[in-house]
C-alpha cells in the first residue's frame, strides 16, 4: 500500500545510516541472520537512547529501518537506512519535542554508542555459540582470537550519518 503525503506527520524527517566496518561485514557474510538482527537492534537502540537523553532531544521517537547488504559497487556492504521524524513525544507523552531545524542528533555520539552496543552484542553472540566461522575466518571461532580481532574496532570510527532526505528520497518513501 502506498503512503500518502497526508499520512506523514507535518514535521521534518531525517535519513540516518548505520554502516558496519569491513572486518565486521566479513563476519556478517558468514552469519547473516545473527549479525543483521544485531545491526537492526543496535541501530534502533542507539537512536532511542540518544533521542531520549535530555541533553539531546529528550523524546521518545519512532523509526522505520531497512537493511541493505550490498553497496553501489556491488560489494558486500551491510548497512541500515533509518527514516525518523525530527522529534518525538515528551517523556510524559503530553507534547511534541522537535529537534533543531536541519539537525537531528549528533552523529559522533550516535557512532560511538552504536559501536559499543554492536560490539557488546557481537561478543555475546560469540559467547553464546551463535556465530560460525569458515575459511579464512575459521580462527575467529577461538574466543581469545575473536576478542583480539575486535580490539582495533573499539577505537575505529564507525560510519553513521544523519541528514534531511533529498526531495527524491521523500518521494521514494511515499511509493
Amino acid at each position: 500500500m502506498a503512503a500518502r503525503m497526508e499520512d506523514l506527520l507535518p514535521v521534518e524527517y531525517f535519513h540516518v545510516v548505520f554502516t558496519l566496518p569491513t572486518p565486521i561485514a566479513d563476519i556478517a557474510y558468514q552469519n547473516k541472520s545473527a549479525v543483521y538482527g544485531l545491526l537492526f537492534k543496535a541501530s534502533a537502540q542507539t537512536l532511542l537512547t540518544i533521542a531520549a537523553d535530555p541533553k539531546h532531544l529528550g523524546a521518545r521517537i519512532g523509526m522505520t529501518s531497512v537493511l541493505h547488504t550490498w553497496g553501489s559497487a556491488m560489494t558486500h556492504h551491510p548497512h541500515v537506512h533509518v527514516i525518523v521524524a525530527g522529534g518525538g513525544l515528551s517523556p510524559d507523552g503530553t507534547r511534541w519535542a522537535a529537534c533543531r531545524p536541519g539537525f537531528f542528533l549528533p552523529v559522533k555520539v550516535l557512532s560511538r554508542l552504536f559501536r559499543r552496543l554492536f560490539l557488546e552484542g557481537l561478543l555475546m553472540l560469540h559467547q553464546a555459540g551463535k556465530l560460525a566461522f569458515f575459511g579464512n575466518l575459521s580462527e575467529l571461532a577461538d574466543p581469545d582470537t575473536f576478542a583480539a580481532h575486535l580490539v582495533p574496532l573499539r577505537k575505529a570510527n564507525w560510519v553513521v550519518y544523519a541528514k534531511p532526505p533529498s526531495a527524491a528520497r521523500r518521494r521514494y518513501w511515499l511509493i
